[in-house]
């Protein structure tokens, strides 16, 4: 339980549409939040909630029994065992770090697709190989995947359905199509989520921050008044991590 004078971080009334526009005070449900880690400053907490939780509610604990709206089912998490081999492709964003770190935490081996650039980053957060898409096709070069999470999307995404091993799992993060027939004739199983705002997950997240097990990326910060910056530096893409505004107090 959060008290008075605590730091707090946490990703508030999400789904909802109660959101106005950026601010520096905000009033916000206490099961929305969690004391911030003491092994992460204000910047990196603030780049954590949305992220982490997708990648915590799409691996570890979906947490709740809401059907996705996309599809209509309840999401059921994987048990990611030691031996377990998967790919991140979108490594070095917001979800696909933490889906690496993740992963690690639980003992997979991972394979990181992403530009060269982010090498160095994805292989200090445990990443066991790493793909530059832009000089190497992933369905190359990978086969046998027991799981994938793929956090681009888009019409490319099914390419990815090759590199599974038969009872294999498709994880989108972003909206893709696949061929149902297709994927029935591999055996392989598509899920997704719409992330949902939780303190209690953030609690146990929190711990793993606070024993070094998680890492925040920071690809860049910008004053709220440069808001508008902010968004053009994500429109350009391939970001290393997460983009945070911050308020000066």
């Amino acid at each position: 339980m959060s008290a008075v004078g605590d730091e707090v971080f946490g990703m508030l009334r999400f789904p909802g549409f109660d959101g106005r526009t950026y601010a520096e005070y905000v009033a916000a449900p206490a099961s929305d939040l969690a004391r911030k880690p003491a092994g992460i400053d204000h910047v990196q907490a603030a780049g954590a909630p949305m992220a982490v939780l997708t990648a915590w509610q799409y691996l570890v604990d979906l947490g709740h029994d809401v059907p996705s709206p996309f599809t209509g089912q309840v999401h059921q998490p994987v048990p990611i065992t030691p031996g377990m081999t998967l790919l991140v492709n979108g490594a070095a964003g917001g979800v696909g770090h933490f889906a690496v770190q993740l992963a690690k935490w639980k003992g997979a081996r991972v394979v990181a697709v992403a530009s060269g650039r982010h090498e160095q980053f994805l292989r200090k957060l445990g990443a066991d190989e790493f793909i530059d898409y832009t000089t190497t096709r992933a369905t190359d070069v990978v086969g046998d995947v027991d799981l994938v999470i793929d956090t681009v999307g888009g019409p490319d995404s099914a390419r990815f359905l090759t590199v599974l091993k038969r009872g294999g799992t498709m994880l989108p993060v972003f909206f893709a199509q696949y061929d149902p027939e297709e994927t029935a004739r591999r055996g392989i199983s598509v899920s997704n989520i719409q992330v949902r705002s939780s303190g209690s997950q953030l609690a146990e997240i929190g711990r793993l921050f606070d024993e070094g097990r998680l890492q925040v990326g920071v690809d860049s910060t910008y004053p709220l008044s440069e808001a508008g910056a902010a968004h053009t530096r994500a429109a350009r893409g391939h970001i290393q991590g997460k983009i945070v505004l911050t308020v000066v107090s």
